[in-house]
């Protein structure tokens, strides 16, 4: 199998397909809902630049949950792994700062290096649960989960840990030539590393044999275990690096911080067009829909006669609906997945 014969492989913004479409048509809709009815709310430098500071916690996420899922996996950890990482790198910053204040120039980068290894090291553990052991994807993953929160709580002893030095939220903060924030740098730099494996790697072509028919590329050679133990340890890279972002937003670290976020990731993806059986996805669509939902929740913020608790609700209803017409486009209805079947 070629690169070209490959489902969903090509280039960034790739083949403009159906998901892409749908996507930037609902894009649309929605900024021209949003110039009608709160064009002096919405339509500001300081709303865009908080926007683009701000997804990069759950872009990252999600571009880990996007791998897996092409793989026909998945990853319910993310969430786990971005705030055990932050504490952990939390305690370093405070261990790091002398007592007269003033973090070392070498700090940040020391916990961006460590704090990507120990996810990159929680990541391979969930590869070798679901490759050597067996355990479902789903179910290796969500355990790790809850035993990462648990050991996250034990650490903390259930409350934030704050006082951070303030050096590092300063920085992770701030802004390239005032406009750029660093975050959204980080989130650039991290998809432009997925596109490149996925698109000019024979790892992108193996990943998505593998979600394709995972028996077939056993038979045609591929190490379907190393493939799975390097796909979720990128995940847990993905994931370390979006808990240091909340990390500097949120200027502490806290065992439940994000606890949306699962939710969110798995939206994003499934709404980029990504597969939940594998074997197809695009980049692209993770970004575009990494954007939209970002617009879609900072639009509905800007209606106070709208309860924020209606925002998981939404986001769940319309995850269900993206996975039946998903369905639907697949089959062209059930009357052909009965023939079929």
């Amino acid at each position: 199998m070629t690169a070209k014969s490959v489902p969903g492989k090509s280039g960034f913004l790739g083949r403009v397909d159906k998901h892409v479409m749908r996507l930037l048509l609902v894009m649309a809709v929605w900024m021209a809902f949003m110039a009608l009815t709160k064009p002096t709310k919405f339509y500001t430098p300081i709303n865009f630049q908080t926007m683009a500071s701000q997804f990069p916690e759950f872009g990252l996420m999600s571009l880990g949950v996007m791998l897996c899922m092409i793989t026909g996996g998945i990853d319910l950890s993310t969430v786990g792994v971005a705030n055990l990482v932050s504490i952990v790198m939390a305690f370093l910053l405070k261990a790091l700062t002398p007592p007269e204040g003033g973090l070392p120039g070498y700090a940040i980068p020391l916990v961006f290096v460590l704090g990507a290894a120990l996810g990159g090291f929680l990541g391979a553990v969930n590869g070798i649960l679901v490759s050597k052991v067996r355990i479902p994807p789903i179910l290796a993953t969500l355990g790790m989960s809850e035993l990462l929160t648990g050991v996250s709580i034990v650490l903390t002893g259930g409350a934030a840990v704050s006082k951070l030095p303030v050096e590092y939220a300063l920085t992770i903060n701030n802004k390239i030539a005032g406009l750029i924030p660093v975050q959204l740098v980080i989130f650039a730099l991290m998809s432009f590393i997925v596109w490149f494996l996925l698109n000019r790697t024979t790892f992108g072509t193996k990943l998505y044999m593998l979600g394709t028919n995972a028996q077939a590329a056993r038979y045609s050679g591929l190490k379907n275990d190393r493939l799975l133990i390097t796909t979720y340890m990128i995940s847990g890279i993905a994931a370390a690096l979006g808990g240091l972002i909340m990390l500097a937003n949120y200027n502490s670290a806290r065992a439940n911080y994000g606890s949306v976020y699962v939710l969110q990731c798995i939206l994003v993806v499934v709404l980029g067009g990504v597969s939940p059986t594998g074997g197809r996805g695009k980049i692209s669509g993770v970004v575009l829909a990494i954007f939209l939902l970002r617009m879609l929740e900072t639009g509905i913020n800007r209606f106070p006669q709208i309860s924020s608790y209606y925002i998981s609700l939404i986001w769940g209803g319309v995850l269900l609906l993206v996975m039946v017409l998903d369905y639907f486009s697949a089959y062209r209805g059930p009357g052909r997945r009965r023939r079929e079947t």
